[in-house]
């Protein structure tokens, strides 16, 4: 493939510069040999009629007085004497008044020549009486004059050349300086061009008015290189200032480019997405595989961007966990768009509390309507069929009815506590004895125990302290913990109620049944709202809220702390502490 070369303005100049310059020197060269080889022709034309004057004033003088027979003989000698002194001299010839040839000499080393070049002639004059008696021709070679002329050219074509070489080298010489000056600054340009902020040119034997441009060059490299530290350390200050934020954000965070290549993760971006940074960073986010085995961000990132880089919202699971991933695009201050940026939140509890509502919503509809439907029933009953009942039957339908009002009761009572203990509400509190309020609730249930053959058991040490707290939300918490207890007891066993002093100047109360237990599993989340463990043992229906308003009203309301001890088959303890002194800010 054959590259088209293209000149620069300064080659065309310095060719034309050359074929000009080359030009005027050949016309100049060519003007000087015309005008040289002129003026010598001239001067041989002058010198062969100087020989024909001199020959012919000659000639007189040896003739003069000379008899005719004599005149021949004298004229061939001195002519063949002169025709040898001079090879240059091609014929002599002597004529008379009447054109007659007197004597005509020719040089011998000029018989092959046919005619010469320059012819002169001198007319022979009488001494005497001054008249003309005949003229004399000299034929000249013209081979001085040819050497001369040829000598004169070389020297002359010489010098001109010398010359042009000489012009030539030296714009060749100031070219090259030139350009080699011109060199280094390009070569500075792009180290300034590549980042290269600093770099500095070494001019050496260099033109003044070129030293002050390299000054001026390292000038600006040194201030750019100024600049670029400082500016270099701002970015470097506002990008570990973002890394700081990304990093520090309590959502997981992931910056990928234009191409999908992650950039940047911080650490709970990691933890959700269960890798290190060294298996995120320059991969693609694509190739990323959940816990059952698919690429969860390959469709939604080729959605986002089929959307026009339009905000996506969707889940992805990661080892249980439910986590909303947002993708955003990410621009610069200008509008380019550089890439997205992927919000990891880890909505497993929302999710899960979703559910539970639903399902709360669900039991809630449940055990109202049934209670409501039993009242209804047995209203009704008693209302249209009363007076064909005895007093005992009577008795158990009233029993009954009261039964499912008490059980309708304390479930309005939970959602309400629920509503006001979640609020930010402060409880009334006041210094009363922990011991009185056991047993008061214990003696307030025993009914249920009764009804189940069990035996509460109670625990105290004595002197204990009068501690603050609100006695109604205390008490309705031990009774939920005490109602509990025997709801998931079996019949005929025991529960064991302990109040004592703790090792952190706290009172503590626990509540320990003979029950079926709870797993390791459920115990994390028991004092969740709406949380029931629901299976094959505990199969007793429920809001779902009775822990949850314990834990509510112990920690959240008097600093205090709830817990739970069991195994599966062995039982279960629940429990509270307070503090003596009650410090809680709401």
């Amino acid at each position: 493939m054959n590259k088209k070369v293209s000149l620069t303005t300064q080659n065309r100049l310095i060719v034309f510069g050359l074929i000009l310059s080359t030009l005027l020197i050949m016309a100049i060269a060519v003007f000087s040999v015309l005008n040289i080889q002129k003026k010598l022709n001239e001067g041989y034309h002058n010198f062969g009629q100087v020989i024909s004057k001199t020959l012919a004033i000659e000639s007189n003088e040896l003739t003069k007085n000379l008899p005719k027979n004599e005149i021949y003989n004298t004229l061939k000698k001195h002519t063949d004497t002169i025709l040898k002194s001079h090879n240059d001299i091609v014929f002599i010839q002597f004529t008379d008044n009447e054109g007659k040839i007197i004597y005509s000499g020719q040089n011998e080393s000029h018989k092959s020549a046919q005619k010469p070049n320059i012819t002169v002639s001198s007319p022979l004059t009488d001494m005497i009486s001054n008249s003309p008696i005949g003229s004399v021709t000299v034929g000249l070679s013209g081979n001085i004059i040819s050497q001369i002329s040829s000598t004169t050219r070389a020297s002359l074509l010489f010098v001109f050349a010398v010359a042009w070489l000489v012009f030539a080298f030296v714009i060749l010489i100031n070219t090259y300086l030139i350009t080699r000056e011109l060199r280094i600054l390009h070569d500075g340009v792009q180290k300034i061009s590549s980042g290269n902020f600093g770099y500095k040119i070494e001019g050496e034997n260099v033109s003044n008015e070129v030293q002050e441009l390299f000054n001026s060059f390292n000038d600006m490299s040194s201030r750019l290189h100024l600049y670029e530290e400082q500016n270099i350390e701002q970015l470097t200050l506002e990008r570990n200032k973002l890394e700081a934020v990304l990093m520090s954000i309590a959502n997981g965070v992931v910056v990928c480019d234009n191409n999908d290549t992650v950039v940047l993760v911080n650490n709970h971006a990691q933890n959700l997405l269960e890798v290190e940074e060294n298996q995120m960073l320059n991969t693609s986010i694509q190739n990323y595989i959940d816990t059952e085995g698919n690429f969860c961000f390959r469709d939604k990132i080729e959605e986002f961007k089929s959307s026009q880089n339009k905000y996506v919202t969707f889940n992805i699971t990661v080892d249980k966990r439910i986590i909303k991933s947002i993708i955003s695009p990410m621009y610069t201050r200008s509008g380019e768009y550089v890439g997205y940026i992927i919000v990891l939140i880890d909505v497993t509890r929302e999710t899960e509390m979703d559910l539970m509502k639903s399902q709360f919503i669900s039991n809630v509809s449940h055990e109202l309507r049934t209670p409501v439907t039993v009242l209804r029933s047995y209203i009704d009953t008693l209302y249209t069929m009363g007076n064909e009942f005895d007093y005992e039957t009577q008795k158990e339908f009233i029993g009954t009815l009261n039964n499912e009002i008490i059980r309708l009761q304390n479930m309005v009572n939970d959602i309400l506590d629920f509503s006001r203990l979640d609020s930010d509400v402060e409880l009334e509190k006041s210094y009363n004895d922990i011991t009185l309020l056991v047993e008061n609730c214990v003696n307030q249930i025993s009914i249920l125990a009764q009804e189940k053959h069990l035996t509460i058991e109670i625990t105290r040490e004595d002197n204990m302290p009068e501690i603050s707290f609100n006695y109604d939300s205390i008490e309705r918490a031990l009774r939920n913990l005490l109602s509990n207890a025997i709801k998931y007891s079996p019949e005929g066993k025991k529960i064991y109620v302990r109040v004592y002093r703790g090792s952190e100047n706290n009172i503590v109360v626990t509540v320990q049944d003979e029950g079926c237990g709870i797993s390791a599993e459920h115990q994390k989340k028991i004092f969740d709202r709406f949380y029931r463990v629901e299976n094959d043992t505990h199969t007793i229906k429920g809001t779902g809220l009775g822990l949850h308003l314990v834990k509510t009203a112990i920690e959240k309301h008097h600093g205090g702390k709830v817990f739970v001890n069991s195994k599966p088959g062995e039982g279960s303890t629940f429990g509270f502490t307070l503090p003596v002194k009650s410090t809680i800010n709401i």
